[in-house]
């Protein structure tokens, strides 16, 4: 297992997360127990320390089970991470209560890591309001040492990920995005690393295979990547993606069996980073599989000055191209969520007036519709 060093740590480089652990019946809510104990034990045999879970996951029973799975073993022997859930608006003012309650379902007297869950678009405001008192209560309990190290993770844009850090950025200690060779560009990946490595934030890393779109590829990609590495798996690319970031600290696997832990493993006995020629071939493989799904807006803005409606057009164009690649999802709902009603696809009249002066000939008013159909489904 290769380690990573973090303020004084060993952690994993690989860290299992708890999201997408094996269920009974098809049902998210009902964790195999047995199954998902035994991912644990491989874990814990093969040098895995760090273990991630969240309020939320499996309709609440995920850290009910990490706490189980994990109490058999001294609570030296690994890193807990958890997380307040911002992500709902009406827990905003539950901080107290839900983080006793996280206490003792995770059945332990501290948390190495405590995060911020998903600072976005929805959430920024309240995150920041004091009235809440999040932050006050999460620093409270840092120097009582129940929290370790405090951090974040964050789904929202760089502009929100700038408030947040421009906010309490001299207390976070560790920042988790969604990081693969497909958002670098996709997601402006990045530009969210380098506001990160400003700050002199590490980098945790979810999402590391996009919900599983980059376990596997279309032939010709498969075929490009096995020319170079003949020996790596497709999964493990997007890994060696990954080991070739210098601010990536922890990379978090939200697997759901035990072959899927197994190779994950085999994959993070090694530090393989890619040379120069290797992530260009990565990187044109993700270029490829956007082409054939993303409008190519250029964010030009040449269209929003022609918008009788003075709608942000770019922006509302990228939430639907990464509604339309990830086949739905949560992340384009939850910004939407955050713009005026007058502001949203559902507000462009389709006058076309745009589609006259974009240099890509993109179908706007099309993509709108369309975006408003695939939202209401």
């Amino acid at each position: 297992m290769v380690y990573k060093d973090f303020q004084g740590l060993k952690l994993s480089a690989l860290g299992m997360g708890a999201m997408r652990l094996p269920v009974v019946d098809a049902d998210d809510a009902k964790i195999d127990e047995a199954a998902a104990f035994a991912m644990v034990d491989c874990a814990m045999e093969q040098g895995v320390n760090y273990y991630d879970t969240a309020w939320g996951y499996h309709g609440g029973h995920s850290e009910l089970v990490m706490g189980k799975a994990l109490s058999r073993y001294p609570r030296e022997n690994y890193y807990l991470a958890t997380k307040f859930p911002g992500y709902d608006l009406s827990n905003m003012d539950k901080v107290e209560e839900i983080f006793e309650e996280q206490l003792k379902k995770c059945q332990v007297e501290y948390f190495d890591f405590y995060l911020f869950h998903n600072v976005c678009e929805m959430n920024i405001d309240a995150y920041l309001d004091p009235k809440y008192g999040i932050y006050e209560y999460l620093k409270k309990q840092k120097g009582a040492g129940r929290i370790r190290h405090l951090g974040f993770s964050a789904h929202g844009s760089y502009e929100v990920m700038k408030r947040f850090l421009d906010a309490y950025g001299k207390d976070m200690e560790f920042c988790q995005i969604q990081l693969n060779y497909l958002d670098w560009t996709f997601q402006s990946a990045k530009e969210k690393v380098e506001l990160l490595k400003e700050h002199q934030i590490p980098v945790w890393v979810m999402e590391p295979l996009r919900g599983g779109k980059l376990a596997s590829l279309a032939e010709e990609d498969q075929a490009q990547l096995k020319a170079l590495r003949p020996e790596e798996t497709i999964p493990a690319w997007a890994f060696r993606f990954l080991q070739s970031i210098p601010e990536v600290t922890m990379v978090l696997s939200g697997m759901s069996n035990m072959e899927q832990m197994q190779e994950n493993i085999r994959t993070f006995s090694e530090d393989k980073p890619l040379n120069e020629k290797e992530m260009e071939a990565l990187l044109s493989v993700a270029d490829h599989m956007l082409k054939k799904i993303v409008l190519p807006c250029t964010a030009c803005r040449y269209c929003v000055s022609h918008c009788p409606q003075e709608l942000d057009i770019p922006s509302l164009l990228a939430l639907y191209n990464e509604h339309c690649f990830t086949q739905g999802g949560f992340l384009a709902p939850m910004a939407l969520s955050s713009y005026p009603e007058e502001k949203r696809p559902s507000a462009c009249i389709g006058c076309r007036s745009c589609e006259a002066v974009c240099p890509q000939q993109i179908k706007v008013s099309e993509a709108m519709a369309d975006f408003v159909e695939k939202l209401g489904a």
